[in-house]
């Protein structure tokens, strides 16, 4: 297994501190989405929450496609009604140099809204994160012009959430959301949130499916290494995306935690 489905199974493969990477694993079409999905938490997200799937008609087809492909029907919500992960659709038209986001539907998102990022080529999509025009925005675009349909890639990342929904827009300053959080409690009260992100695509519509799948778990079910990795990247994760992540407001807490309850590894990977 290359990335599991679990938040202490995937941390070891997300990027600690230091500069940002792809960091792409190849999948095989028996991992690339997870096996025992919730349904019904998926069903109850996207009847609460109908601004969830937007669908612009450059990705009407590719939503069929992947419908079809899952066995199912209903388009893009169809095909994300019947896994776990979220699913977004990229496609690029003859005349254009990269691939937009057309179609998107995520139950649980983390902290983004589709409306804002709809129709955006990936640079645009990724502008609050620091660097990456610089440093991935080009390999990326050109690792997606190059997909080949029948390959299969997955990375994962993490953030730090303080709450357990699996559907988290933050709708107050990090300040006011991480108050409550002293080195006492961060292990009950701070939840690593991991995305498993895997990219494929179609053969039919050439479209590319990049998938979401959200893994939760409080900061003191953590195995003892993935604590210490988690408060090693926050040492080392560069300032500005500290702040984009809200980390001045939780990090001494969460570190101060895992020097207690975690294990040294040497260095977080």
């Amino acid at each position: 297994m290359t990335l599991g489905f679990s938040v202490d199974e995937l941390l070891p493969r997300a990027r600690g501190g230091g500069p940002l990477k792809i960091g792409l694993a190849v999948l095989t079409e028996g991992e690339w989405l997870q096996p025992e999905p919730d349904l019904a938490a998926r069903n109850a997200a996207f009847d609460a929450h109908p601004e969830s799937t937007q669908v612009t008609p450059d990705a009407m087809a590719a939503g069929d496609e992947l419908a079809a492909m899952r066995g199912t029907t209903g388009g893009l919500e169809g095909a994300a009604r019947s896994a776990w992960e979220d699913i977004c659709l990229l496609t690029r038209r003859p005349d254009e140099p990269a691939y937009r986001l057309t179609g998107a539907a995520v139950a649980f998102p983390t902290d983004w809204r589709i409306a804002d990022k709809l129709g955006h080529p990936m640079i645009a999509l990724h502008t609050p994160i620091h660097g990456y025009a610089e440093k991935l925005g080009g390999a990326v675009d050109q690792f997606m012009s190059k997909l080949k349909p029948g390959r299969i890639y997955g990375r994962c990342n993490w953030f730090v959430s303080p709450t357990p929904a699996l559907r988290w827009l933050a709708d107050e300053p990090a300040e006011a959301q991480f108050a409550h959080i002293t080195p006492e409690n961060a292990g009950d009260t701070l939840f690593v949130r991991s995305e498993r992100q895997t990219l494929r695509k179609l053969p039919e519509t050439g479209a590319i499916v990049f998938t979401i799948g959200i893994y939760l778990a409080p900061l003191g079910t953590l195995s003892p290494e993935n604590m210490t990795r988690m408060a090693e990247s926050l040492a080392t994760i560069p300032e500005p995306e500290a702040k984009r992540r809200g980390a001045p407001y939780f990090a001494p807490q969460l570190q101060a935690y895992a020097e207690r309850h975690g294990a040294a590894i040497g260095q977080a990977a």
